[in-house]
């Protein structure tokens, strides 16, 4: 183990005891920020296809409610893996048990799809692919599942967009896409220990990673990243972790012409996916998620509502957010940062 990742584990544990176990239901508290430019002009890169992206997402739909030990479940996960086998990626699945705040165990497959897997040079982006068990933001059927097709389907519809670019393209860097399973169905009360109830797929890669030494340069995480309506601020826990990855994503962003989706502004911690990456896995990972403000919880209003579904995707958000991810990693690869 290398003094610069011990120095990584400290800071990262630093950071993130800042935050304790962040909330999900923090309200957010937005405060500008200046965002840092590039070290050297953008490099081209090659263009993101939403189009492509959409039918990924639209796929995932059709199979219905991605709950845990449902068929819909089953079949999506094989099509996820064959999907990304197709792009040329080598695939793990990762399967595991988990055990649902209500008692229910769940058999869960976490995908994980790996571009130049011999490459010691790496990123990570990832996404959950659930969906949730009970629409409990709504005042109609609450207790009947999600489509979540943007809590879910659109970060995994993205991942399998930038497999396909990544693999035409050729560029020699490592790059592991990884589904994560189980993220959506925690308990959503306001007892601290209700954190640790979500993110189960995260949690077990995080404690199991698919590499022991597996130490990628940084990570991203997208998460509600395709409705119209979408406005990414800084999360905080991702601040106070990477404040450097932060600083590189909305640069890039904003050299890009996005900037009013990717908001200059710090906003607050959520927990995510990432949240257990960072603690339990000492990886710094930025999460990219919709914060709109349209309510008490900062979330969109079709979260965890049954008005998740595919009206609300749109092509051009998927564009933003695919081809700020495909130009993160090759300007790192081409040195720019």
């Amino acid at each position: 183990m290398s003094n610069q990742y011990l120095n990584r584990v400290l800071l990262l544990t630093c950071a993130i005891a800042v935050f304790g176990a962040a909330s999900c239901r923090n309200e957010p508290k937005n405060t500008p920020v200046k965002v840092v430019a590039p070290v050297g002009p953008m490099v081209p890169t090659p263009t993101f296809n939403a189009d492509s992206a959409y039918v990924f997402v639209k796929k995932q739909v059709d199979f219905g409610p991605r709950v845990p030990n449902t068929e819909a479940h089953r079949k999506c996960a094989a099509w996820l893996s064959q999907a990304f086998k197709q792009q040329g990626l080598d695939v793990i699945e990762q399967r595991f048990k988990a055990t649902h705040y209500k008692g229910t165990e769940f058999d869960c497959v976490n995908i994980i799809a790996q571009y130049k897997p011999n490459n010691p040079r790496r990123i990570l982006i990832a996404a959950h692919w659930d969906s949730r068990f009970q629409a409990d933001q709504d005042t109609k059927n609450p207790t009947k599942p999600v489509l979540g097709a943007d809590d879910g389907a659109s970060g995994v519809g993205i991942l399998l967009e930038i497999a396909r670019t990544l693999e035409k393209s050729g560029v020699d860097i490592g790059v592991d896409l990884i589904c994560f399973d189980a993220e959506d169905q925690g308990d959503d009360s306001d007892s601290g220990e209700a954190t640790r109830t979500w993110c189960l797929g995260a949690q077990h890669w995080a404690q199991n990673k698919h590499r022991e030494d597996y130490f990628p340069l940084f990570g991203i995480l997208l998460d509600m990243v395709g409705a119209a309506d979408a406005k990414f601020p800084q999360e905080g826990i991702s601040v106070q972790a990477a404040p450097v990855i932060v600083d590189k994503i909305w640069a890039t962003a904003a050299s890009l012409g996005y900037e009013d989706t990717f908001l200059p502004v710090k906003g607050s911690g959520i927990t995510d996916d990432h949240y257990f990456v960072i603690t339990m896995a000492n990886i710094p990972m930025v999460d990219i998620i919709s914060r709109p403000g349209a309510t008490k919880s900062g979330f969109p209003k079709h979260w965890h509502t049954h008005e998740d579904d595919l009206t609300k995707i749109d092509k051009n958000m998927l564009k933003i957010v695919g081809q700020t991810c495909v130009s993160v990693v090759f300007n790192n690869y081409n040195g720019v940062f």
